[in-house]
């Protein structure tokens, strides 16, 4: 017979090998750094100039960052806040490096989700994140997922509940209940509202003090930040349950866009979700506050029968969203609108003859809205996800540099197509 303590125990267990492989994958010191990039990815790959155009900018400038020169080699190799700063500073063909970016709109938001695990979800989001931040954009990150996938890759191990979504939730559970009791004691009416009431166990945690930015963490990427998520996160189905039941009028759905809408709206450029591989409480806040919805999707049947009941079933939710409508507080609409949504097919098999018959399939179904660059399976793939890391954080060295380049050039092509969807959606944002 097993109970809650031996789960306990095999938990404490895991957690040892844990801090073993940890030390195996980051640095000595546990903690998880940033590579270098060689001049030669630094222009052909991130700043797309010939790699000799690039060194004869640098001889011409030499207030320009001129990278690091290992002492066994010739290659110069640059941070990435040095590659930020060519950016800023280099013009191409009489235009700047800079990426596109609407002035006068906030950071567009998009969420990675689907049923099935094992499509991809953490991959993608990772990706297109370290992918965008070698683009020049400023990114935000938020874990929905209780596995925290994202934020291990991310080198974010050691977080509290409390500074996770479920803190964000209960925070912004406390928050509307006060504004709804003071806007109760107000009423022009004359009406007396009940006084919604929230036990002790909710208001003495102390959330309510908590900042906006005390929820997001550094990364080793210094572009990109994490609002990171911990197995401990799991109970936030439960208690989200509970706390509706405290405060009935309580949009949960909407707790974390209130949280967005909370940040200055030059603080990031892009924000991507990675959500939990079910639809609830969290993927819910997510999918709400989301313009863009990527749903990832392996090449096989089950994985399309998945994704056609997770859409099915979203769709149910998104729709019964409207029976808060006339109790939501003003301002919140309960009908979800999407700028856009794409399928992105993952682990996807040029040769396989099943996997290019079921991509046939989506695009027959689902038209315009499957992204035309699938994930491709390779070994430098299949590696990363091994080692914690992207594709980019990879150093080509530890692999040949074909199959390397290989891997980076499908999620290449598959950011590219993810940006340009970006791009698009943005100018339907409101000023």
């Amino acid at each position: 017979m097993f109970t809650h303590t031996d789960l306990a125990r095999l938990q404490a267990q895991s957690l040892k090998m844990q801090g073993f492989i940890r030390q195996q994958t980051f640095s000595p010191e546990n903690e998880k750094k940033l590579r270098r990039f060689s001049s030669w990815e630094v222009a052909e790959l991130i700043l797309g100039l010939n790699p000799s155009t690039f060194r004869g900018r640098l001889a011409a400038d030499p207030s320009l960052p001129q990278g690091h020169v290992e002492e066994d080699g010739r290659q110069r190799w640059y941070s990435l806040d040095e590659i930020n700063e060519l950016r800023r500073r280099l013009r191409h063909k009489n235009k700047p490096l800079l990426p596109p970016r609407p002035q006068g709109k906030r950071a567009i938001r998009a969420a990675v989700a689907n049923f099935k695990g094992g499509a991809g979800k953490s991959t993608v989001a990772l990706h297109f994140a370290h992918a965008a931040a070698l683009d020049g954009y400023r990114v935000l990150c938020v874990d929905f997922d209780p596995q925290a996938t994202l934020s291990h890759s991310m080198g974010l191990s050691d977080v509290a509940e409390e500074y996770t979504v479920w803190g964000i939730m209960a925070r912004d559970l406390i928050r509307e209940t006060a504004r709804m009791n003071a806007a109760g004691r107000g009423a022009e009416s004359g009406t007396a509202l009940p006084e919604r009431k929230l036990p002790a166990s909710v208001t003495g945690m102390g959330l309510d003090d908590l900042r906006v930015t005390d929820f997001i963490k550094p990364t080793s990427w210094p572009t990109i930040d994490l609002v990171p998520s911990c197995a401990n996160a799991a109970f936030v189905e439960f208690a989200s349950a509970q706390y509706r039941h405290l405060n009935p009028e309580w949009s949960f759905f909407a707790a974390v866009d209130r949280y967005l809408d909370q940040l200055p709206e030059d603080t990031y450029d892009i924000v991507i979700f990675d959500c939990p591989p079910a639809i609830g409480y969290q993927s819910m806040n997510a999918v709400f506050a989301a313009d863009v919805l990527y749903i990832p999707s392996g090449p096989g049947y089950w994985e399309y029968d998945s994704t056609t009941s997770f859409i099915g079933q979203l769709a149910e939710a998104l729709e019964d969203l409207g029976r808060f409508r006339g109790a939501v507080p003003p301002g919140t609409e309960p009908d979800k609108h999407f700028a856009d949504i794409r399928f992105l097919l993952t682990r996807f098999e040029p040769n396989n003859d099943l996997h290019r018959a079921m991509q046939q399939a989506f695009h027959k179904v689902f038209g315009p809205q499957v992204a035309e660059h699938p994930i491709e399976m390779t070994r430098a793939v299949e590696q990363s996800g091994r080692f914690l890391s992207s594709v980019y954080e990879i150093d080509y060295r530890n692999m040949t540099r074909e199959t390397w380049r290989r891997a980076r050039a499908s999620f290449d092509r598959a950011y590219d197509e993810f940006r340009a969807t970006l791009v698009a959606a943005w100018d339907q944002l409101e000023d």
